[in-house]
């Protein structure tokens, strides 16, 4: 196989554990790893959100993002959140990163959701996929963080009439 497949985790939840210890380490500071564990677990039901989306390659987990409900809690009136994007250093520099945003991406269009949030301490690298930096924001208690709106084309998921 070539490239990565993308699903939702609740269709391999074998993979639940490293995406939970992934998320931990690269977000998770000063956390607890049940923190992260508690996200996951709950990140698991069709159709609902929080979700958690994984690429996988030959049974080999290579990356996941999330598409959840909030992911700034002093910006609880962004809603929903692309979030824990994280790609594993072996299958880093592959546009792997862009695949997992641009699944999200479609995949809320298609459930009706015309924009899409993300914070990042970075500023230079979720451009480059279309998101617009919309100003800074505070994360719990006191980062400065980079906030960006990605909105869907207006036919994207919208219903024909």
């Amino acid at each position: 196989m070539d490239k990565a497949d993308i699903l939702p985790l609740y269709a391999a939840p074998q993979y639940a554990e490293q995406v939970t210890d992934w998320i931990w380490h690269a977000f998770g500071e000063g956390l607890p790893r049940a923190f992260f564990h508690s996200i996951v677990e709950h990140s698991q039901t069709p159709g609902a959100l929080p979700l958690t989306f994984i690429a996988v390659q030959n049974e080999q987990l290579l990356g996941t993002v999330g598409l959840w409900r909030c992911d700034l809690i002093t910006r609880q009136d962004l809603f929903p959140w692309l979030a824990a994007l994280y790609v594993d250093d072996a299958a880093r520099g592959k546009g792997l990163a862009g695949k997992l945003q641009q699944h999200v991406m479609t995949y809320a269009a298609q459930a009706g959701y015309r924009e899409l949030h993300l914070w990042s301490a970075c500023r230079d690298f979720y451009e480059r996929y279309g998101w617009q930096y919309i100003g800074d924001a505070l994360e719990y208690p006191n980062k400065t963080v980079h906030l960006y709106r990605y909105s869907s084309p207006a036919s994207a998921g919208d219903a024909t009439e």
